[in-house]
């Protein structure tokens, strides 16, 4: 069990974010393929789509990881409910945060598999090695469920070069 961690994390004041865009996402594991299709989207109107390929990666493991782990068996998988899982997408000057909101209150779980060839069991080990941090924290007030999140710095502008002479 991961202690619900906020280091790292940047301030969530909704004034200080640039840029933010969620998507309510089905009890579906289709919905992965959705969340890629959005951060795709996402990533390109803010222009830093050169981050699409760590950061798609990272987003289809936390949404399996929520379809998966933090629904309860009995959820309905079909269009009738409300979707279970959000994902989020906040992008300030040097960072993004992609953040996904489940129902479960259980923390996230890494697995202790050393098999890398293994096909399940490495989610958070992949988030925890292509993002720059990740974390989880409960949610409080009416919300109820856990956030997993993963940060990952933007790179700056550098200075504009000169005109040519």
């Amino acid at each position: 069990m991961l202690e619900p961690l906020r280091q790292g994390l940047p301030p969530l004041d909704p004034a200080a974010v640039s840029s933010a865009a969620s998507c309510a996402l089905p009890a579906r594991f289709e919905a992965v393929r959705e969340a890629r299709q959005f951060t795709r989207r996402t990533l390109d109107q803010w222009d830093i789509g050169e981050r699409f390929d760590d950061v798609c990666l990272v987003v289809s493991e936390l949404v399996t990881n929520a379809l998966r782990h933090a629904l309860p068996a009995d959820t309905p998988r079909n269009d009738d409910q409300g979707p279970p899982v959000r994902l989020h997408l906040m992008r300030w000057t040097a960072r993004l945060v992609c953040a996904v909101r489940d129902p479960s209150h259980d923390s996230p779980v890494a697995g202790d598999s050393d098999d890398f060839s293994a096909e399940s069991g490495r989610g958070l080990f992949l988030v925890d090695s292509f993002a720059d941090s990740w974390g989880w924290h409960p949610l409080a007030g009416t919300l109820s469920g856990k956030v997993v999140w993963a940060l990952f710095r933007l790179p700056q502008p550098g200075p504009a070069a000169p005109p040519a002479e």
